[in-house]
């Protein structure tokens, strides 16, 4: 029979490793973690890093949409109002091109619409979560402001022309604002400067010219439900954007965690087993301690 002289040795590196291993599958069942470092399972660990990475894209993008989802409708709901006001104010100019008012009644449609004016101005400077809807990129800065210096008065766009845009995980680019000067003050369809000319065409009392002003606002109209419809579309995109991300991070998560995560009923299962053996070890160490190997030989 052959005896290992470093048995000492080979029993105290058993008991190393035992002692390793049952700090292993310890922590695992506390953290509920199997890979916890790369040294753990470097496959799985790379793997992780790749998902860990999908799982903060698609979360960002969640959050972000989440806020200009906010932005949006509140853009919407603006633009609702716009419609309405501007909507009476046909109907008043309507009114006062039909060449049967006294100046009197002339001046007090002009007043209606003056009140439609500062409105719908309110309305074009409206501000969500601290900066302004219709600027541009300028979100810091009132884009609209009346010059009472002229006649008729004129309004001043002080935003600028950009439109932003926020890209979906698919690459898609979706508008996340409306400036406002395509909004109330474009070419052709200018509501707030034909608003201002209806208020002095009522208030000269020029028929004619009142006609026209109905007419421009119902151009400006028709330029205001288009933009609407844009930023709309891009609402409702963004909404189902937003949405599969969610859902997409969900299963990433899932995907994650099946990776990386510990069978708790076997890891206690194993600390179980391991914990008795640990302790068997124990036992024959503390035995041969107190006797000599060669004894149990004889």
């Amino acid at each position: 029979m052959q005896v290992n002289p470093n048995y000492n040795a080979v029993l105290s590196a058993s008991l190393s490793a035992s002692t390793a291993q049952e700090q292993t599958l310890t922590s695992e069942l506390s953290s509920g973690l199997r890979v916890a470092t790369l040294s753990d399972d470097p496959v799985a660990a790379t793997a992780n890093v790749v998902l860990a990475s999908q799982l903060s894209a698609l979360d960002t993008y969640v959050q972000t949409g989440s806020s200009v989802q906010g932005r949006l409708q509140a853009a919407d709901s603006t633009l609702g109002e716009v419609v309405s006001q501007v909507t009476s104010a046909i109907s008043l100019a309507t009114q006062g091109s039909n060449g049967t008012l006294n100046t009197s009644q002339q001046q007090a449609i002009a007043a209606e619409v003056s009140g439609i004016r500062d409105t719908v101005l309110s309305l074009a400077n409206t501000a969500y979560q601290g900066t302004y809807l219709f600027s541009g990129s300028q979100g810091l800065t009132q884009p609209f402001s009346l010059d009472n210096s002229t006649i008729p008065p004129t309004v001043v766009y002080a935003g600028d022309d950009v439109t932003t845009n926020i890209t979906t995980p698919s690459g898609q680019q979706l508008a996340t604002n409306l400036p406002g000067s395509t909004v109330f003050s474009a070419s052709g369809a200018n509501l707030l400067a034909t608003l201002n000319q209806l208020i002095s065409d009522l208030q000269n009392g020029s028929t004619t010219a009142v006609q026209d002003d109905s007419q421009a606002l119902s151009l400006g109209l028709t330029n205001l439900d288009e933009q609407r419809s844009t930023l709309d579309t891009s609402l409702s995109q963004l909404t189902s954007t937003t949405s599969y991300a969610r859902t997409q991070a969900a299963e990433v998560q899932a995907s994650q965690s099946t990776l990386i995560s510990a069978d708790t009923a076997t890891v206690a299962s194993s600390l179980q087993t391991a914990e008795v053996q640990h302790q068997a070890l124990i036992s024959v160490i503390s035995t041969l301690s107190q006797n000599d190997l060669f004894s149990y030989l004889k």
